[in-house]
């Protein structure tokens, strides 16, 4: 009897409410209900730092004092420049 009391109770929770509750905790779960801001912040982290590369890379190249040169002049300004920064250790593509 009192067995039947603890099975029929209307307390006792079934099995479909714990699984919902897991399926919720687990991390496949929560990567499939925000999949979509995952990407965002994925694509959002990808193209800031493109952005920094080019920005330091041509924001210093830009700055120099080659600026003003025309012809070879500027050809042999930036040849200096591209051995200055190699030497720094700055990698530089002109």
């Amino acid at each position: 009897m009192v067995l039947d009391n603890i099975i029929s109770s209307p307390h006792r929770r079934s099995p479909s409410f714990r699984k919902q509750r897991d399926d919720f905790g687990s991390w496949s779960s929560l990567v499939q209900r925000h999949r979509f801001l995952l990407t965002a912040l994925v694509l959002l982290a990808f193209l800031c730092t493109v952005y920094l590369y080019f920005a330091i890379t041509l924001g210093a190249a830009a700055g120099g004092s080659c600026s003003g040169l025309t012809g070879t002049k500027k050809a042999l300004c930036r040849l200096e420049r591209a051995k200055e920064s190699v030497s720094k250790g700055k990698l530089k593509f002109l």
